[in-house]
């Protein structure tokens, strides 16, 4: 019910500089918080304070038996406001629980103008995930209400980062097809952001979004701030090479000497029966990274880009231009790792408030499709992780399914798993860690060496999170251009090694890959930035101790790693030869047929709407 006269004078206000807890306020005013009551509200430079009017320090008091503690002050922090509207004339609540202004009748509906400052907290039970938080203030002076709007979006304009522009994919497949859903869900958060956005819905075909993004001139692509996928991993990554293929410009990765002409045409394979690892040392650059000039070999490759748009340079990495997720997929891991969550309000949270955190990118190369077929380099770019083996035959296998929705991996995954098919391949790193990580040498009773494993799960695991020391630490040495990025392939202790024999399955691993069913990942010490490779080699073994090591990737703090058949090698760039007549590779959700392929990882190639899990 509506007020009349001067029943109270709640409002009483002064909007001059004031001290608050011993510092200076740029506001200080009263007003009624919706379901709270008479407070007096302090705006700093930083955040925003509020702090119940008629408090006492000393004094606790209790109403329908809960407890108030009036010493205990509210705050938000101005990065935790994403936006502040004025509402006009309407209702504010005021609660029951004690002190209310006397003149008020508890319980009541108080009709004055309004406006709502919206924000976030945190999940108690999930730190990384954001929860939506909206606090309406009410005075009885519109002025007053105006002037505290103004201030408040005046300050939110000099966050720095927060995106004016962006450009939205919506897969409505994607998942369980909540992709439009999902936008719709979200979409209120940008438009109170005063985020514009444009919508493409990409609908009719398999490739749409990558030939939309590629297509794209650069002059179009410097009006916006960043482009948001609303679907999986999978629809990620078909933007990411739509962005990188005609504007990333960088050599192939580094492979050894002998690996272009490793495999004859007739499809004969020069690997070996016996399970061994070959350390290879390489004394010249040249035999390091034979295909740094192998445009001149291979040809450059060209970009689609018309020559009106090269006037318009887009440079590859971009500092401000960042890419966010909306998860509507199946497993959303790239989201998970960057968020620590998989919530498409969280997601849109880090989006409209501008968080940034740097994301590797892995190169693939594959030179060729079949044993028989031409040297022919095709490029994919992979954010999260390229596998063969187990990953590959799953990944086909599901197409069969798609009717299923996400759960035909779980049963593509049984039918694979049982098959328990080995493949013969060879597979050679750049090993640059030999100083730091321990090598374990297992002898049998002969003494004679068997094979050498590292066990770098033996070191401290340093968990990737939120403002992460190693994904923020800097190259020692000063690199320009694309050398900046594979900081690693610089240093002068790299050496080539080899491992052959028959694999379960072989997998690179981009970022630690965490998802609901893995809740570590598959490297749990995986980073984000770190310019690191994960390669993990599962080498043929019986069923049972394949189960066991499966187990262990869905649990808490489990050991997928500790078995003797399980090869982890952190690399910045390996090859992959199959000495089998096919090749099918699993690239971050995406049928990759491959019999041999280089891959390479770049250093924070790309920019995310993220700052990293909060753990």
């Amino acid at each position: 019910m509506e007020r009349e006269g001067n029943d109270c004078d709640v409002g009483d206000t002064s909007l001059t500089a004031s001290l608050f807890d011993g510092e200076a306020s740029v506001l200080s005013s009263t007003f009624l918080l919706d379901h709270v009551g008479e407070v007096t509200v302090t705006f700093h430079s930083d955040r925003l304070y509020w702090k119940l009017v008629g408090s006492l320090d000393n004094d606790i008091s209790t109403c329908l038996r809960v407890k108030y503690f009036p010493k205990a002050a509210t705050e938000i922090k101005l990065s935790e406001i994403y936006a502040v509207e004025l509402n006009g004339h309407g209702s504010i609540y005021i609660s029951s629980l004690p002190p209310a202004p006397e003149c008020l009748l508890l319980g009541q509906d108080i009709q004055m103008y309004r406006f709502t400052v919206h924000g976030f907290i945190r999940s108690k039970n999930q730190p990384s995930q954001c929860i939506l938080a909206d606090y309406t203030f009410g005075h009885t002076n519109l002025q007053v209400c105006r002037k505290w709007v103004n201030q408040l979006n005046a300050s939110l304009k000099q966050e720095v980062g927060r995106p004016k522009n962006l450009l939205v994919f919506v897969h409505p497949r994607s998942g369980k097809g909540n992709g439009c859903r999902t936008w719709e869900a979200v979409a209120p958060i940008f438009s109170r952001a005063r985020v514009e956005t444009k919508v493409v819905i990409v609908t009719e075909r398999a490739g749409e979004a990558f030939d939309v993004m590629s297509s794209i001139t650069n002059m179009e692509l410097n009006s916006y701030d960043g482009v948001v996928a609303v679907g999986g991993d999978g629809f990620f990554n078909e933007i990411l090479n739509g962005f990188l293929s005609p504007r990333f410009k960088a050599p192939y990765p580094p492979t050894p000497s002998d690996f272009v002409h490793v495999v004859k045409d007739n499809g004969d394979s020069l690997v070996n029966d016996e399970d061994e690892i070959v350390a290879e040392t390489s004394s010249k650059m040249e035999d390091q990274f034979p295909l740094i000039s192998s445009p001149k070999q291979f040809g450059s490759r060209i970009s689609n880009l018309n020559s009106e748009d090269k006037a318009a340079e887009f440079p590859v990495p971009n500092e401000w231009f960042r890419f966010g997720i909306i998860p509507a997929g199946s497993t959303d891991a790239i989201v998970i790792c960057t968020t620590g969550t998989r919530d498409p309000i969280t997601s849109a949270l880090h989006i409209v408030l501008g968080k940034r955190v740097h994301l590797d990118i892995a190169q693939v190369v594959r030179w060729k499709m079949t044993p028989s077929s031409e040297v022919e380099p095709n490029v994919r770019y992979a954010a999260s992780f390229s596998g063969y083996g187990f990953y590959g035959d799953v990944i086909t296998e599901s197409e069969k399914y798609r009717w299923m929705g996400p759960t035909r991996y779980d049963y593509a995954g049984t039918m694979v798993f049982l098959k328990h098919r080995s493949y013969e391949a060879e597979i050679a790193y750049l090993d640059v860690e030999s100083d730091e990580i321990n090598l374990t040498s297992k002898r049998d009773y002969q003494g004679n060496l068997i094979r050498a494993i590292r066990s770098s799960h033996i070191s401290e695991r340093r968990i990737c999170r939120t403002n992460c020391n190693v994904c923020n630490e800097k190259p020692n040495h000063a690199s320009v251009g694309v050398c900046s990025l594979t900081p690693h392939l610089n240093s002068e202790e790299t050496r080539w090694a080899r491992s052959k024999g028959h694999f379960l399955s072989v997998g690179a691993a981009v970022i630690s890959c965490r998802n609901e069913k893995a809740p570590d990942g598959l490297v749990a010490d995986a980073h984000l930035s770190d310019g690191f490779l994960h390669l993990i080699l599962i080498r043929d073994c019986p069923h049972a101790s394949y189960l066991w090591h499966l187990t262990q990737l869905t649990r808490r703090g489990g050991s997928p790693l500790n078995f003797k058949f399980v090869e982890h090698h952190k690399t910045p760039a390996f090859t992959f030869t199959s000495s089998g007549d096919e090749s099918v590779w699993n690239v971050d959700g995406e049928i990759f047929q491959a019999h041999q392929l280089s891959a390479q990882v770049f250093r924070g190639l790309v920019s995310m709407f993220a700052s990293g899990p909060e753990v």
